[in-house]
């Protein structure tokens, strides 16, 4: 799901208001206690940022100065060039601190979620100290060097590292349904609940729906996904509603009856209120970026960008695939000694399984993982057919009994994928992107599954990091075409990450 947010009014008189609605009763809309407005807790959590944020600049430059003139000598301020040195410093703090602000770096709708956040404060940071490389170059700053040496890239590494362990402590939060955006749905019955559902299941999400309004026909009963909700029929009082609630945002779902009219009425009555209008796109597969708003007349276009499957893109992820997996080759091969040693000892066999595997547009190869399994585990497959658990094409056991002792351990920690580096190296697979599947199951793809194998398989991807084995077949094919897609460099690096956290502490594999 992908969210439009129209801006929010900000006024004082909210608590006023709610007071009077609670009070007031009519049919549908009975007094409830209101708890805190999730707008109070995201702007202390965001003041928080600003505190963390000032104060890792703020380190950063002081290393810096020290750096320069020596921590031994205590009078290296008091000296002509040191006191220079601490204006410019001063400068580039407040540069700095700026620069994250006029960047939305801890704006409300990116901070704790997606990788907006971090991209922010990167372009910040890079936009900050050209400018700074400018007015230095100019103003012939000879210790210039030093911020660009020391500053900028330990400034960035810590506003990063402190963003993401904020981002950690949110979602643990988040989890016990604290820090959460109270928010009602609003829209028919399908589309309310399928906008239910996906907030329901996502852990990261912002938002928590404390109720619903859907189309006045409607007369099932609220069970299901509903059935814990405040649900109302009278599209007519949905602000209102959502005041009395103590909501924070107003979700439109799909495309209610009276269309436009609907949305801008409905815009026009939350004025003055602090709720905003949230807009569930019925785009499906489509992230952020490949959406652009260009208003001609007061028409509101909305442009969807086709994905490219080749260009410079593609170039810049191909290099970024042979630099890493080249390196992890070298870095790894001790630890390929002693597992390869260890698979021997623990049954007979060679060390490295291979296997064909179908790769960009159809295109078989073979891809090589340590042997788990015994050696003869294709021939036991037909007698297994029977104890199938794994859902659509794919076979899977979670108690295979053609799986090694050894073997076990290394599919619980992704250690028998590592020979798939090479694969990387050589240009068959990328580092991030769709499951390699095998030529039987592409046999059985239906046509939209089959763009799949539009760009390289990967040795990690969306599937690996939201479940692995433990998800529907459906939901990795949703995950697999969303990256097809809408792949990025910054949303590789976000999966390598966490595909990192999911080894260390591995949630369905077998």
């Amino acid at each position: 799901m992908n969210d439009i947010t129209v801006p929010r009014a900000d006024h004082h008189a909210l608590s006023v208001q709610r007071q009077r609605l609670i009070h007031r009763h009519r049919p549908g809309l009975e007094a409830i206690s209101l708890p805190e407005s999730g707008l109070a807790w995201a702007r202390a959590y965001c003041a928080k940022l600003r505190v963390t944020d000032t104060a890792i600049i703020t380190l950063a430059v002081v290393i810096t100065f020290f750096a320069r003139f020596g921590f031994a000598d205590p009078v290296s301020l008091g000296t002509p060039s040191g006191a220079r040195y601490a204006y410019i410093s001063l400068l580039v703090v407040l540069s700095w601190s700026i620069s994250l602000a006029a960047f939305r770096t801890r704006d409300l709708r990116v901070v704790g979620v997606g990788a907006s956040e971090y991209k922010r404060v990167v372009n910040a940071s890079t936009t900050v100290f050209g400018l700074v490389a400018i007015v230095f170059l100019v103003a012939q700053v000879d210790t210039a060097r030093w911020f660009f040496m020391v500053a900028a890239p330990l400034g960035l590494l810590g506003l990063l590292a402190s963003r993401w362990t904020w981002r950690r402590w949110l979602i643990a939060q988040r989890k016990f349904g604290h820090y959460l955006s109270r928010v009602v749905v609003v829209g028919r019955r399908e589309d309310v609940e399928n906008v239910v559902r996906q907030i329901d299941k996502n852990s990261g999400a912002a938002y928590t729906v404390v109720g619903a309004v859907l189309e006045e026909e409607d007369s099932e009963s609220d069970s299901g996904t509903l059935r814990n909700l405040r649900v109302m029929r009278d599209l007519d009082r949905v602000a209102e509603y959502a005041t009395t609630l103590g909501a924070d945002g107003v979700v439109v779902a799909g495309q209610p009856s009276n269309g436009s009219d609907f949305i801008h009425d409905l815009a026009w009555e939350l004025e003055g209120k602090t709720v905003e209008l949230i807009l569930a796109t019925s785009l499906a597969n489509v992230a952020g970026p490949r959406i652009h708003f260009r208003p001609v007349d007061g028409l509101p276009l909305l442009h969807v960008e086709i994905p490219q499957f080749e260009g410079g893109k593609h170039v810049l992820k191909r290099g970024f695939d042979v630099i890493v997996s080249g390196i992890a080759l070298v870095v790894l091969s001790p630890l390929f000694l002693v597992l390869a040693t260890l698979i021997r000892a623990d049954s007979d066999g060679r060390a490295f399984f291979s296997q064909e595997r179908v790769g960009r547009n159809g295109e078989t190869f073979r891809i090589l993982k340590f042997r788990s399994m015994v050696t003869n585990a294709p021939e036991l497959l037909a007698d297994l057919m029977e104890q199938n658990e794994g859902s659509g094409v794919l076979f899977k056991i979670k108690h295979d009994p053609r799986v090694t002792r050894l073997g076990r351990i290394l599919r619980k920690y992704s250690l028998d994928e590592l020979p798939q580096l090479w694969n990387v190296f050589t240009g068959d697979m990328s580092l991030v992107g769709p499951r390699p599947p095998l030529p039987n199951e592409v046999l059985d793809y239906e046509d939209h599954v089959r763009r799949r194998l539009y760009i390289k398989p990967g040795l990690t991807g969306m599937w690996q990091i939201n479940g692995r084995s433990a998800l529907s077949w459906e939901d990795s094919v949703r995950l697999d075409l969303y990256y097809v897609e809408n792949w990025s460099v910054v949303g590789d690096l976000m999966i390598l990450w966490r595909t990192v956290r999911v080894v260390i502490n591995p949630v369905g594999a077998y």
